[in-house]
């Protein structure tokens, strides 16, 4: 078995893994600081966000009723499962149930599970426990797809195959999936969409997890970039969404601002691809012939319970965006797949809210893994709601097996707690600390280099970090020295300002079609303007360009009622959803200009396969129905009416294979949007 210290060993030793990870934190720290320029409140929000979520975990089983009451009212089934095991033999028996009691579920025992990306399902063993049944589980999530392929775990919350690179995808596509060797990130990214095509079009249930219940609405919120998630929830005949008690919010403006920071902080997206709200099931969100879908939430105990009014309470305010994973220098080192438990098993949560939620909710075996941080406090720095990070690492440190509630420090070795108080003794004097210093300054100049302490290999230091050089000279007589100098440049440079004015922030009118149009440009959409006359020639001119003679499309879309005109032109028009058609029409409720998003509600008459299943998604948007923000977007009454509704920004996409950007993953390739402005 290999031990914790074993793998950080091995793991920094693995010269492609380091490679990888650089990468990847590189890349992703870079995003998040860009993302967050486009919001100058953004402090302000992780601040709003911190109450949001703190007053829900205060008051977890009041809105946990109030959620499960509007969920069940809306025709959705909800199960509640107390731990791991409770939850596996729920699903089970959902996906047992007989034909003959009315049910759309195939009757055959074996069945076939599309499933897409959901850590409460690692968290509580899901494929394991199915395939040991006798199921086939497939990941359709395009990183999730690879480390299922090679038999491992996610090595990051957010992009399960963060440690591998493309040779490594490539030998396995031509091994696994039988095509011919290539590096080429599009064409392995193809490959992985020609075979999960069917699954999704065959698969008797589909799984997902839930970013966020709502409360106020009972919505089941759903984010992801590639469109497979869109394709499991909507496509098989059942659909079971798996969902932590804690992931709540009151509203559908809490909502907004949740996702406002959830994109942001997990892609350095403005907002992802597919934002999902689901309300109830639909008669006309799948396939032709499969009647109306069944839909169940299975909400997720598992130890949450045990951890509220405890001093790791802040840790159920996380939304599971990893960003505390990008920023911890640990992280970067080790990669997931480091943060052993005791029993040598990987954890499902790792980094540093994995190292808090992972020994809280699971146990003792994995405690070990909050002393892997530096306590640096990075992690806090890029939390979108403002968790403590530091805090509650050093309260699983205290006291791991009780999460710190008391006794604290009876966890460490004896040497250790010798160690902290007489550091503490010498803290807590200033003369003793200055004296402390000077001697460690001159004692290190024997055992230094390069600005670094040579210390035993038996520490861990100098072989897996470094320990710098104590100061020679303590911090008070530097300051001494430095203000002496400050004075100096004042009395040199009299009218010297001492910082730059901040510029007020600009009161020009917002022209929102042009914004809209610069934002869906830069995330790869194309945008028309014309006139209500004009867009049926606009769209039969792309549709003859793309040598495309058959669509499918939304019943009344403006300009296009009913499709007379694209038929009128010689296309072919139907409503049903077909995997074979290549374009899909529909209309929009809104566009939203902050982030070039379309927001199209389901129901009857706007299949929202039509935006889905079709190689090129083509959209007709008034004007005058384009918004400022998600938040007023959610306002609409419809929003929260609909069977179901999703915000679209862009093609899908992906960056799972070596943080390359891919266009065109399981959803459309191309997003056209015709904005009528008269």
């Amino acid at each position: 078995m290999t031990t914790f210290h074993e793998k950080i060993r091995s793991s920094i030793s693995d010269k492609s893994l380091q490679t990888a990870l650089d990468k990847n934190a590189e890349l992703r720290v870079q995003g998040l600081a860009k993302a967050f320029e486009s919001l100058p409140d953004g402090q302000e929000r992780r601040q709003r966000a911190h109450a949001v979520r703190a007053e829900v975990i205060d008051n977890l089983y009041e809105y946990l009723d109030k959620f499960v009451a509007k969920v069940t009212e809306n025709g959705i089934s909800v199960h509640r499962a107390h731990d791991a095991t409770e939850a596996i033999n729920i699903f089970l028996e959902v996906i047992a149930t007989d034909s003959s009691k009315g049910d759309t579920i195939s009757s055959q025992s074996s069945k076939l599970i599309a499933k897409s990306k959901s850590m409460v399902t690692e968290e509580i063993g899901f494929n394991h426990a199915l395939e040991a049944a006798g199921h086939r589980v497939v990941e359709t999530d395009l990183g999730e797809f690879i480390i299922q392929l090679r038999g491992e775990r996610p090595s990051h919350i957010i992009t399960p195959a963060v440690h591998l690179g493309r040779a490594q995808v490539g030998q396995l596509f031509q091994e696994k999936l039988g095509i011919p060797y290539t590096e080429d990130v599009p064409t392995l990214t193809l490959a992985a969409r020609k075979t999960l095509r069917d699954i999704f079009l065959t698969a008797d249930v589909g799984v997902s997890g839930v970013n966020f219940g709502v409360a106020e609405t009972g919505t089941l919120n759903l984010v992801t970039n590639e469109g497979n998630g869109r394709m499991v929830t909507s496509l098989p005949p059942v659909h079971v969404a798996f969902m932590g008690i804690e992931r709540l919010v009151r509203n559908l403006d809490d909502l907004a601002l949740m996702l406002s920071l959830l994109s942001r902080s997990a892609t350095a997206q403005k907002i992802s691809v597919y934002t999902q709200l689901i309300h109830t099931p639909d008669a006309f969100a799948g396939l032709p012939g499969r009647g109306l879908q069944q839909k169940h939430l299975i909400l997720v105990d598992n130890g949450r319970s045990r951890l509220l009014n405890t001093p790791l309470q802040e840790s159920l305010y996380c939304i599971r965006c990893g960003a505390c994973l990008n920023a911890c220098p640990i992280f970067r080192e080790i990669g997931g797949h480091g943060y052993l438990g005791k029993d040598g098993k990987i954890a499902p949560y790792p980094g540093p809210i994995g190292s808090i939620v992972s020994p809280g909710l699971l146990g003792n075996n994995y405690a070990q893994l909050a002393q892997a941080s530096t306590l640096c406090g990075a992690c806090k720095d890029a939390c979108p709601v403002n968790i403590d990070l530091p805090k509650l690492l050093i309260r699983v440190r205290a006291r791991p097996e009780r999460g710190g509630n008391k006794d604290q420090g009876n966890a460490l070795p004896a040497l250790m707690k010798f160690g902290l108080r007489m550091y503490t003794r010498i803290a807590t004097s200033s003369s003793l600390f200055a004296f402390s210093q000077r001697l460690a300054g001159l004692g290190a100049s024997f055992v230094s280099s390069g600005g670094w302490l040579r210390l035993p290999s038996f520490t861990g230091w100098g072989y897996s970090k470094d320990l710098p050089s104590p100061a020679t000279k303590p911090f008070r007589d530097r300051w001494a020295t430095l203000e002496t100098v400050e004075k100096r440049v004042q009395v040199a440079h009299p009218n010297q300002p001492k910082s730059a004015p901040r510029e007020k922030p600009s009161s020009a009118p917002i022209d929102l079609v042009e914004r809209f149009t610069a934002e869906l440009i830069t995330i790869n959409g194309v945008v028309v303007k014309c006139t209500q006359s004009q867009v049926a020639g606009e769209i039969t001119t792309l549709l003859r360009k793309l040598n495309i003679d058959r669509v499918q499309m939304w019943k009344h879309i403006p300009g296009l009622d009913k499709g007379g005109p694209i038929t009128e032109a010689g296309l072919q028009v139907q409503y049903d959803a077909d995997p074979s058609i290549k374009a899909g029409i529909t209309g929009a409720l809104a566009g939203i200009a902050e982030t070039g998003s379309l927001v199209i509600p389901g129901g009857e008459g706007r299949p929202l396969t039509a935006s889905l299943l079709p190689d090129i998604h083509i959209a007709v948007l008034r004007a005058s129905d384009i918004l400022l923000s998600l938040e007023d977007a959610l306002q609409l009454s419809e929003v929260a009416s609909a069977p179901a509704v999703v915000v679209v920004s862009g093609p899908s996409r992906t960056t799972d294979i070596e943080m390359s950007l891919t266009i065109g993953v399981h959803g459309p390739r191309e997003l056209h949007v015709f904005v009528i402005i008269k």
